[in-house]
C-alpha cells in the first residue's frame, strides 16, 4: 500500500512539473513581433523594432511602436546595417541623413538583394552621417489616379558622434600629397 501511495505521489509530482514547463514554454516571448533592423558601429549594435508599421493593403490600420535607437558612430569607420528577412525579401528603402544634405540621401533595394549593407559614417560631400531611415513602401493611388509609393513600415537609427573618438581632421579634408 504504501508503495502504491509513493508511486502516486511520484506520477503526480512529475505531471505537475510537466504542466508547469508547458505552460511556461508557451507563455513565454517567442522573439520580436515585427521585423527588426540592427546598426553596428566600433564594437556596438543596436536592434531596432519599427517606428510604425501597417497593413500593407489598409495604410489606415497602423500600430505605433515609435521605437528608435541610438548609435555612437566616429569617422574612422561606417555603419553595418541589417535587416531581417521579412524587410529584405520585399523592396525596401534606404534613406541616409547628413549633416550638409538638404534632403535624405535615397537608395532602393529589390527584393532578396541585400540583408546587409555598410553606411559609410562620412560622405564627402555631405558630411557627417546624422541617421539611417529603412522604409518598406506600399504603391498608392489617389482620387485622380496618380501611383506613388509610401511608406507602410519605417524603422529608424540615429546617430550620436562621439568627439573623443575623432581624427584631428575630417575624413573629408584628406588631400593626397602632390
Amino acid at each position: 500500500m504504501k508503495r502504491a501511495v509513493a508511486l502516486l505521489a511520484v506520477v503526480a509530482l512529475l505531471s505537475t512539473a510537466g504542466t508547469g514547463v508547458l505552460v511556461w514554454q508557451l507563455s513565454k516571448d517567442h522573439g520580436p513581433r515585427y521585423p527588426e533592423i540592427s546598426a553596428y558601429s566600433h564594437g556596438k549594435t543596436v536592434r531596432v523594432g519599427p517606428y510604425f508599421y501597417c497593413d500593407v493593403v489598409n495604410l489606415d490600420a497602423c500600430e505605433n511602436p515609435e521605437t528608435t535607437g541610438e548609435l555612437t558612430v566616429t569617422s574612422r569607420g561606417p555603419v553595418q546595417l541589417a535587416v531581417d528577412p521579412p524587410i529584405a525579401d520585399a523592396p525596401w528603402l534606404l534613406l541616409r541623413t547628413y549633416e550638409d544634405a538638404e534632403a535624405p540621401v535615397a537608395q532602393e533595394f529589390r527584393p532578396g538583394v541585400a540583408q546587409a549593407i555598410t553606411v559609410p559614417s562620412v560622405d564627402a560631400l555631405y558630411g557627417k552621417l546624422t541617421g539611417i531611415v529603412v522604409q518598406l513602401p506600399t504603391l498608392v493611388r489617389d482620387e485622380a489616379g496618380n501611383e506613388f509609393p509610401l511608406p507602410h513600415a519605417e524603422w529608424s537609427v540615429r546617430t550620436i558622434w562621439d568627439p573623443a573618438a575623432e581624427y584631428s581632421e575630417s575624413v573629408t579634408d584628406f588631400h593626397p600629397a602632390e
